[in-house]
This record gives structure tokens, C-alpha cells and sequence, in this order.
């Protein structure tokens, strides 16, 4: 049974918004429509603890056992209630009553999933199957750390035949903005490692939340070591970067230290990421 109980909006990301344990809609102000979600981590387990997270109750962890047979009949009946159905003119607002992607997101990193690859590729396969074409792309939204790993880097390349993307998270770029953003302690190197081995396996997009800590603006060094780790990744490899702010409250103990910044303040960190060649879409 696909149901909603209220029109989609920017400010609601709610996983529960039709009744289905994997698949979810979402109005993405990045993606500039309807996104479906595939959320493999339905026990709200994730390996990082972002603070602008949304996701309430979120624990340490991985995704759980996926009932790969429920992800294909959850999918297949969604896609068919969008696609040949009018579901979309009674739950999304007028203008925005398009299909835009198919993203692998959710309540926790995707990729930990020990089926991912598999996911991807049935996935790819009702992306075909419904006709979606290239203009509604399968896209991965990841925060990376598992890149190294085989499974992950095969499902990777699934999605790069498909003609999909992946959004890969850095909010910070040194050990201690990482720990405080991101809630783990990595080094940047490390980041910037995992970003150049995704970027040569498949179009990827870096996906940045910056805000106001305590009231204070991002500083320089804090966009300067940003940027040392996208040119460290290679940055003639990557798509460019989807800078975004706050527009839906965290649901973690660390929410009360953030508050947005303006749209003129990320336009001012935009124009310093152009300097060096990449483009920039911008999402207050």
C-alpha cells in the first residue's frame, strides 16, 4: 500500500512518508524535484554521527540484512504509481511534479550494505525497465569511507554503467572539523583518497554542508584545508560542488551549536571554490 499523509516539502525528509521500509520520497532542493529514496539503513545505523543529521535516534553501525526481494516489489510499486499513476499531482507541489533521481540515501551510509552492489544493480535494472531514461539518474550519496573496499568500489562502477552519480559528503578538511562536523576522527588525506578512487570509477559531485558554529562563520583556514582536500583528490576529476546550508532542523544533541548561514555568506565560500575551477551549485 503506497500512501502519504501530507504534501511533500523541503523541510520534511521523512522516511515513513509512504509506508515502505526501503523506499521513501523526498522533495530534494539539490536534485530540484521529486527524489526516490532507497534507504538500506532502516535501523538508523550509521558509521559516521553528522552533526546537522536529521535522523532521529541515530546509532552507531551498519546497514542490516536487506531483503533484496522487498527492495524490488517496494520499488517496482512505487515507481508504477509515479510513473502510470497520479500520485505525483496529489503529493508534490505544483511546478515540481517530476521524477528527478533515484538516490541511494536514507538513515545511514549506504554503502555498508553488504548487498550494495547487488541493490545497485536491481536498482539500474527497474531504472530501465520503467523507462526513466538519462534525464532521472541513479545517484549514490555517500560519506565515502567505505570506498576502499571491493564490494563498495564494484557497486560503484554498477552505478558509472548505469549513468549514475555519486555525491560524495566533506564538510571539513582538517582531523579536528571532521571530528566535530562528521563525528570521527579521520584524516583529511584519507578523505581525499577515497574521493580520487571514487571519481575514477564513476561522475562524482562533493556534497558540502557548511553553517554557523556557536554563531561563528566557516574561517579561512577552515575553507582553505576544505580546498587542499579537493585538490589533493584531483579536482580536474571531479564533477564540481553541491554546496548547501541548513533548511531542516538536526535531530542530534549537537544541533543547538548551528544555525544557517545566508545565502550571500555561501555564495561568498561558492566564489572561493570557483577560484579554482571547479563549478558550483549552490542550496541555501
Amino acid at each position: 500500500m503506497i500512501s502519504t499523509s501530507q504534501i511533500l516539502t523541503i523541510h520534511n525528509h521523512d522516511r515513513e512518508l509512504a509506508g515502505l521500509t526501503y523506499v521513501y520520497p523526498v522533495l530534494s532542493r539539490r536534485a530540484g524535484g521529486v527524489s526516490i529514496g532507497i534507504n538500506l539503513n532502516p535501523n538508523n545505523a550509521c558509521n559516521w554521527h553528522c552533526a546537522y543529521c536529521q535522523v532521529p535516534n541515530l546509532v552507531r553501525g551498519k546497514a542490516p540484512d536487506i531483503n533484496l526481494a522487498q527492495l524490488e516489489s517496494e520499488l517496482r510499486g512505487f515507481l508504477n504509481v509515479l510513473v502510470h499513476g497520479d500520485w505525483l499531482e496529489h503529493n508534490a507541489p505544483e511546478g515540481l511534479r517530476e521524477i528527478r533521481d533515484i538516490a541511494f540515501s536514507g538513515n545511514g551510509e549506504p554503502t555498508s550494505a553488504a548487498v550494495f552492489p547487488e541493490a545497485v544493480a536491481l536498482v539500474a535494472r527497474l531504472h530501465d525497465e520503467f523507462g526513466l531514461g538519462a534525464g532521472v539518474p541513479v545517484r549514490l550519496i555517500t560519506n565515502g569511507s567505505l570506498m576502499a573496499q571491493a564490494r563498495v568500489q564494484e557497486g560503484v562502477s554498477l552505478l558509472a554503467a548505469a549513468n549514475g552519480e555519486v555525491w560524495f559528503k566533506v564538510d571539513g578538511g582538517d582531523a579536528d572539523a571532521i571530528e566535530r562536523i562528521n563525528g570521527v576522527r579521520l584524516e583529511p588525506e584519507a578523505i581525499a583518497r577515497h574521493l580520487a578512487l571514487c571519481a575514477a570509477r564513476c561522475p562524482t559531485w562533493v556534497q558540502t554542508c557548511m553553517f554557523r558554529w556557536d554563531g561563528e562563520l566557516p574561517s579561512r583556514h577552515d575553507i582553505d584545508a576544505y580546498l587542499e582536500v579537493l585538490m589533493a583528490a584531483g579536482i580536474e576529476n571531479l564533477q564540481g560542488v553541491l554546496l548547501y546550508g541548513i533548511a531542516r532542523e538536526s535531530r542530534q544533541p549537537e544541533a543547538s551549536h548551528l544555525s544557517a548561514l545566508t545565502l550571500d555568506e555561501l555564495e561568498e565560500i561558492a566564489a572561493r571554490i570557483k577560484e579554482k575551477g571547479l563549478t558550483v551549485r549552490v542550496s541555501p
